[in-house]
Parts: structure tokens; sequence; C-alpha cells
């Protein structure tokens, strides 16, 4: 699992490494892992020509160590200095004076940048707020112009750290080396995209159990996949309750129990006006005419996609005592009184849209802010939030670690996907998943499957939903 942790808890632990080490010891390690990656990406340093973009922070100190470090190698290394002298860190500039390199003002930057093969953002480190100042825009637009690699050091000046916004010019990395652990901004858009790759040093940092974000991986995947035992039947492994569709949008209920289906869940059962499409597609699922109270017994409910304006069916939904799965029509048409006074786990899904209506706000505030935009949601609505996007992040009610993913393909923004997403993650919630779990396994397993049925090319939400065993058994083979 990757977690990130915010600014302040990285100072403080850094702070409390730095009394036990011998002065300027955490910045070498740092220096040596930057200078490592450095080398890794040029393939060949001797004869290469390296441009560091100083600032006056520690940031610049870490880049001109690192420089100093592939100028012993062979390599031709210049630091722009944006800021005189006297405000650079005064050891890293003689450490790299001394292996060879040299500093040039930052008037010569851009002439210097155009004949590098690789340039080093030192510019500002992960304390800077707003975007870059003209200067340092202008030098970080010519390193993304020219054909040189840009590697950032610890985050990407001008993105911000913690809440993974972008707030002005900010430089645009191919790879970012970050120090000790992730930092929120290096896992959550718009931030995410400025980042490239991103190659985590450890420096030793002593940091909490509970980070600010964390990123499941196959193998923590897999240890939340349900799995059927010798005693389970079709009951035992949880039965999915899917009230979804219209006469307008009968597809929106297929689709929704195709995700069900490869959900892990024993059986799925089916209320609404789409019964026809529904049995004729997957003959397997059970269909009833009488209503969610009547339907008989599931262990969870999905309400919403294609409802239309149903209202009253989301609302019987919502009065049942097990989980609730809630999207697209049915975000618009629940009330919130009802979601909070719920005593069952619900898991909301909205897209950023979505996410705006129910806040009240801008489409682009939420996408600038997509972390706090999921933790004010799920607060509001006191239930569990997944922020459907390029990176989706789940978060709980109570706080805690917000879950990040970004397994997804841009192919998966179709028609349908959104459906698919709800019948899987109602699914694994009847099969004994928390909504937590639920929505960020589903995440995660949806996201691989739109990469596999996709496969570079367009593909619709049924090949999606096609796509979900071989997701799956890809991460529980990590397991094995």
């Amino acid at each position: 699992m990757r977690t990130a942790y915010s600014v302040e808890t990285v100072r403080t632990a850094e702070r409390e490494l730095m009394a036990t080490l011998p002065d300027g010891a955490l910045m070498q390690r740092a220096a040596a892992g930057l200078a490592a990656a450095c080398a890794d990406l040029l393939g060949r340093v001797y004869g290469s020509r390296v441009v560091l973009l100083v600032g006056s922070g520690d940031n610049g100190g870490d880049a001109l160590y690192a420089g100093a470090r592939l100028a012993r190698r062979g390599a031709g290394v210049t630091a722009v200095l944006l800021a005189s002298p006297e405000r650079t860190h005064s050891g890293g500039l003689a450490a790299l004076r001394r292996a060879g390199g040299i500093a040039v003002e930052a008037e010569e930057g851009e002439d210097v940048i155009e004949r590098a093969d690789l340039v080093v953002d030192g510019i500002v480190g992960i304390g800077g707020k707003g975007g870059l100042r003209p200067e340092a825009a202008r030098l970080a637009d010519a390193a993304f112009r020219s054909r040189a690699a840009v590697v950032a050091v610890d985050l990407p000046s001008g993105v911000e750290a913690d809440s993974g916004e972008v707030l002005g010019d900010a430089v645009r990395a191919d790879l970012t080396v970050t120090f000790g652990t992730h930092k929120p901004g290096l896992l959550v858009d718009p931030a995410r995209e400025y980042a490239g790759s991103v190659r985590l040093v450890r420096i030793g940092l002593d940091l909490p159990a509970v980070p600010e974000l964390e990123a499941l991986q196959h193998v923590d995947v897999a240890g939340l996949l349900p799995a059927p035992g010798a005693a389970s039947d079709k009951y035992r492994r949880g039965v999915v309750g899917i009230a979804a569709g219209s006469a307008r949008y009968p597809g929106a209920a297929v689709l929704a129990v195709s995700g069900a289906l490869r959900g892990g869940a024993g059986a799925v059962r089916y209320v609404g006006p789409a019964s026809a499409a529904v049995i004729a597609r997957f003959p397997e699922t059970l269909v009833s005419d009488r209503g969610p109270h009547k339907a008989g017994r599931v262990q969870a409910w999905v309400t919403g996609p294609g409802a239309g304006d149903d209202a009253a069916t989301v609302a019987e939904v919502l009065a049942e005592d097990v989980p609730v799965m809630l999207d697209a029509d049915g975000l618009r048409l629940a009330d919130r009184d009802a979601v909070r006074a719920r005593t069952a786990p619900t898991l909301m899904t909205p897209h950023v849209g979505e996410a705006a209506a129910l806040l009240g706000v801008q489409r682009e505030e939420v996408e600038g802010a997509r972390l706090a935009a999921v933790r004010e949601l799920a607060a509001r609505y006191d239930a569990t939030v997944l922020l459907k996007g390029s990176t989706t992040l789940v978060a709980d009610p109570g706080g805690g670690a917000v879950r990040v993913n970004a397994t997804g393909t841009a192919w998966l923004a179709t028609a349908g996907s959104g459906d698919v997403l709800s019948g899987l993650a109602g699914s694994l919630m009847a099969a004994g998943l928390s909504a937590k779990d639920a929505g960020s396994v589903a995440a995660y397993l949806h996201g691989l499957a739109g990469r596999y049925a996709a496969d570079g090319a367009p593909a619709g939400a049924h090949d999606i939903a096609a796509a979900i065993p071989a997701a799956w058994r890809d991460v529980r083979d990590a397991e094995v």
C-alpha cells in the first residue's frame, strides 16, 4: 500500500530524525537518492548536460548536492539560480562548484535549458503556496518545451502538496523523486498530472500509523476480495438488490446487474420496470415487480442508475436497514436528511458534476480541489463517498485516510460505465465488505477492467463488465 502524509506531519518527522543525525546527513540521503534517479533516467551520465533550477530553500540544496554527485561522474552541470548566491543553499552551491559545476543567473536559464539533456526542478518545496512567480514560470515553460527530461525534487514546484490543487503556473515533470513518503498532491489530480512517474526515496522517517491518503495495490485488494468457502451457498455469499432503470433508461438496470453478477455476491435480485431487458440479458437474475420491500431478503441494495424521476423507489431503498449504494439519479432524488438518518452504511458515487450539484458549487471548484470536496461530501451526508474521476477518491464520514485509486483509463469515460461500477460495489457490500472497502475494491477492479477492455481502443460499458473476471483473477493471483 502506498501512503501519503501532510506537510506538517512530514516536517515533524524530519525534525525528529534530524535531531538524531549529524548536521546535513538527511539532505545527503535525499540528494543521493535524487542523483541515483537522475542517473537512471539519463542512462549515460558522463558527457550529459544537466541543468538545475535552484530556489532558495532546501529543495534547491537537494538539487545542488545531487548535481555535485552527477558532476563527479562526468556530467556537465549548470545551476540556474532563482535567488541571489547569498540566499542559495551555501553548502550545496559550494559542493557543486568543487565538483566542477557552474552557476548562472536566471536570465541565462532559457539558453542552458535549450541544450540540456535533463532539467532538475528544485525551485520550491512542499511548503510552497500558489503558482510559480513569473521568472520561475518562464523557466518551467522552457523546460517543458525543451527536449530535456524534467525531474522534480520532492514535488513539482507550483502544486499544492496537501490538497493536490494547482493554483497557477507549475512545473510539469516526467519524474518526481519524493523523499520519506508520498505527499497527497502526488496521488490526487490535478497535481498528479504534473508529477509524471513518482519514485519514493526512503530516508528513515518515523511516520504515524494513519496517513492522510492511502492507495491500495494488488496485494491489498487481493486480501479484501470475497471468496466462497466449502459450505457456501448463494445466500451465504450474499444477495444484492438492484433497484434501477426506468422505461426510458432500461440499459442502466442491465449494466448495473452486469456489474453486480461479477462482484462476489451469490445472487442478484432486480426490482424495477426493466425486468424484461434484464432477464433477456441475464436469465440468472431474480426479478420482482413488488418493490424493494417485498423483493425478498438482500444484504445490500443498489439504487439510482437510470431511475429518472422515481424518487419513491429511492426513498424506499434508503429506508431499508442494509447497506445501500446510491448513484446517478439517486443522488439527485435522495433526501439528505434521509441519508444522514440511516444506521446502515451508505456508499455514494458521484462524478464531479454530481458532486458539484450536491455541494452547491461550480464544477470547476470540485475539479480543482477534489480532496476537499470528497471529505466535505462525506461529512455533509454522513456517508462514505466515492468521487469518480481520473483518480477516484473514497472518504468515510468519520475521517481517517482517504483512499485514492488510479487504475483506470480515459476510455472508462463512456456511457454506462458508472452503472457497472455501481453494481460491482453493491455486490461487494452484499458479500460483506465495508462501504469504504467495497468502494475502493470496486474502483480498483473497474479501472483494471477498463484497461483490459479498451487495450488502447474504445470500449463500451458491457465490455468493461465482461473484463471484470480477468481483473479479479489478476489481482487474486498477486496473493498466491
